[in-house]
């Protein structure tokens, strides 16, 4: 495997990464409800590609089995880590974290600090999914359980934390969980 950079001429990458995205989400997300959403998304990754924008796949004998973006915001300080998809079949073999860690060394040399993402709970998958966030909220986010196998332990393996939640962002009792990482210190002035 070796993760690569997502080119607009690499039309087939492109069209395997739209397709990986689109069937990863089925019944866990309405972010992609179509194969041609998807392929928006993955072109959108690349349009702007440059200082400001990251799109890597990483790839096995021709075929994509992970893609990972990234946008800058901050003036650069912190990046967007979005989206992170993985074959299921090639799941649990280290390919997330591998492009999770790319695209943070990639990041870190641009001269970023922190790394974010939120994570949608579109579907009951964690105890911060059905419950009132406006009530007690750090109690909810450190007794945070995993009901569906939520991407959320994932990313805290990878070092994220959890730094805070959207409430109802994807309709009532619906939230995006909001995780972050340091991958850079930078000298205070």
């Amino acid at each position: 495997m070796r993760i690569i950079d997502l080119k607009a001429e690499d039309k087939d990458l492109i069209g395997q990464a739209a397709q990986l995205l689109y069937e990863s989400f089925i019944g866990i997300s309405l972010a992609w409800p179509s194969l041609e959403k998807a392929l928006e998304e993955v072109y959108d990754s690349i349009s702007e590609s440059g200082d400001g924008q990251i799109s890597r796949v990483a790839v096995d004998q021709g075929a994509v089995v992970g893609w990972i973006g990234g946008k800058s915001m901050y003036d650069g300080n912190v990046w967007e880590l979005h989206p992170l998809v993985v074959k299921e079949s090639f799941r649990g073999k280290g390919i997330g974290r591998a492009l999770v860690e790319d695209l943070e060394k990639l990041v870190a040399e641009r001269g970023a600090l922190t790394i974010w993402l939120g994570t949608d709970d579109e579907n009951g998958a964690t105890s911060l999914s059905d419950t009132d966030l406006y009530e007690n909220l750090e109690e909810k986010i450190s007794g945070i359980k995993n009901l569906k196998r939520h991407p959320f332990e994932f990313y805290q393996k990878v070092g994220f934390s959890i730094v805070g939640v959207m409430p109802d962002a994807n309709g009532i009792g619906k939230p995006d969980i909001y995780m972050a990482k340091r991958v850079a210190r930078k000298e205070q002035k």
